[in-house]
């Protein structure tokens, strides 16, 4: 029999992370950048939240840093710390005149006036002093054990100088005082060193404890093994010291956005492709219907003879054309679609590129469980075109070196990914903020900046609908999603809708995934 017994939260009980849990945030973060360690070292910075409880990030043990050094400026101040030394050196010193008092000559006179001579800082002093040959016994020893805290007077008073002024409180230290205080001071900064550096394994768990509590300590532990339970589970590796992610993770990422995007249309869920009975007819043994006449017969016997029975019973059996009763199809097909990303550097702006990278995770992850037959392309376009691969998305991003926008080059290519995978339906998908700025023309590449502010680049967006065209003679749809409302954008992607006959949506960046993939899914306008 198991007993389970529960006790109130104290603090000291640990926390069991989740390797899905923690790489959903890791996701989170890794939407905004093209840099998976950069993603790590926000998750890292920022903590997160498992079932209710918080575990610090390296922001929030920085910030516990800080306040404990804030408490100690307000509530001490080393103004006096040396006084106790001095007085001790002093009456050593009077010592010492009193025995050389007692000498006239000149030999005396010379060794009191050292003595008067000494410098005000107190490690001067004493260093000084090491060459001096004491007269007096008493004084000798004296100095002595005063000259055994030379190096910690140093410290102290160089401790003192660079930031005595932060301590302004109404607590004078004495000087064992003081040199706690430095110590703990310096403790305290070298933990602040290390939590900015990022490398978790230079910081001291011991230091954590002493000086942000055991509860801080456990959170630390607990951020330690973030790496190795993101290994471990199969989301990241590890290749010459720099984290890599995974082709799970590469396909978690994408379900993590799908299941994001779809969050908001549970009640509208759509089903698989529609089909005006092109494709494969895949028969449904537990659903019949009368027959109607130029469908496939694909003839249910039994109850077609039950049907002829019924109506006239006896041998030898009639049949009729009514009495037929079929089983019911249900007519799929596939498609080849490929999604065409602006990546130039106005993408940048309003996190578009960000939604944008996260549907494109979204719909390979829906096609690759839902449509495991159809083919789904990404083709990457900014002064010029590339194909990008599942595994290059998560870190893909805008590209502020090659500004223009080469839409041209990206049909072309597509058009080339689209006649290596054959279907009856091929479909290209555009998103994208602006007009076309760049385009190859006889193998050369031309960039061209617009006419005016807001304008249309003219030789551009020609040679782009000549590409158009080619792309609609093979019988390819676009569909274009635009994140800008431009009328210089608006007009140019209405030509191309008059020539191809596809869609155009205007659409935020916070909406595109509701809008394309319901689109991509169902194929009638849900939320136009």
């Amino acid at each position: 029999m198991q007993t389970v017994r529960y006790t109130e939260w104290d603090g000291t009980q640990r926390v069991r992370l989740s390797a899905d849990r923690v790489f959903e945030k890791l996701a989170e973060y890794l939407s905004y950048t093209d840099d998976l360690q950069q993603a790590f070292d926000w998750l890292l910075r920022h903590g997160l939240e498992l079932e209710g409880v918080q575990i610090m990030g390296l922001d929030d043990f920085l910030e516990q840093l800080r306040d404990e050094l804030r408490q100690r400026y307000r509530q001490f101040n080393l103004d006096r710390a040396f006084d106790d030394l001095r007085r001790k050196l002093e009456e050593l010193l009077d010592v010492e005149r009193d025995t050389l008092g007692q000498r006239d000559d000149a030999r005396a006179r010379e060794k009191l006036a050292q003595l008067d001579q000494l410098p005000p800082r107190l490690s001067e002093s004493l260093e000084r002093l090491q060459g001096y040959d004491f007269e007096d016994d008493q004084a000798r020893a004296e100095f002595e054990r005063l000259l055994e805290e030379l190096d910690n007077i140093r410290q102290l008073e160089d401790f003192q100088r660079r930031y005595g002024e932060l301590f302004h409180g109404p607590e004078s230290l004495d000087y064992d005082d003081a040199l706690n205080l430095m110590r703990e001071f310096q403790r305290l900064k070298q933990l602040e060193e290390d939590l900015l550096s990022g490398n978790l394994e230079r910081v001291s768990l011991e230091s954590l404890r002493e000086l942000l509590g055991p509860q801080a300590m456990q959170d630390f532990q607990q951020l330690r093994q973030i790496t190795l339970l993101l290994t471990n589970a199969g989301y990241l590796t590890s290749r010459g010291g720099k984290l890599q992610l995974s082709p799970k993770g590469v396909r978690k990422i994408g379900q993590l956005a799908l299941r994001e995007i779809y969050q908001g249309l549970l009640r509208d869920r759509p089903g698989g492709h529609q089909s005006d009975h092109r494709g494969l007819a895949d028969v449904r043994p537990e659903t019949t219907r009368p027959y109607v006449y130029g469908e496939p017969l694909n003839l249910d016997l039994v109850r077609t003879l039950k049907k002829a029975l019924a109506r006239r019973p006896g041998t030898p059996l009639e049949v009729h054309p009514n009495d037929f009763e079929v089983f019911d199809t249900l007519h799929s097909t596939t498609t080849s679609t490929v999604l065409l990303l602006d990546m130039s550097w106005s993408m940048s702006w309003e996190g578009r590129f960000a939604a944008a990278k996260k549907v494109a995770l979204a719909m390979e992850g829906l096609i690759r469980a839902r449509f495991p037959r159809d083919y789904f392309g990404i083709v990457g376009f900014y002064t010029r075109a590339k194909e990008l691969k599942l595994r290059d998305l998560p870190e893909a991003s805008w590209n502020m070196g090659d500004p223009f926008t080469n839409l041209q080059d990206g049909l072309r290519l597509a058009s080339e990914m689209l006649s290596r995978h054959p279907s009856t339906n091929q479909h290209m998908i555009v998103i994208t903020d602006g007009q076309p700025t760049a385009y190859f023309s006889r193998g050369r590449l031309y960039c061209e900046w617009p006419l005016s502010f807001g304008g249309i680049s003219m030789r551009a967006a020609q040679e782009t609908l000549r590409e158009v065209e080619r792309v609609t003679r093979r019988g390819v749809v676009i569909n274009t999603f635009m994140l800008d409302d431009s009328p210089s954008l608006r007009a140019f992607v209405e030509r191309m809708t008059r020539i191809n006959k596809g869609r155009a949506l205007f659409t935020r960046p916070d909406r595109l995934g509701e809008y394309l993939l319901v689109d991509y899914i169902a194929r009638k306008r849900k939320r136009v």
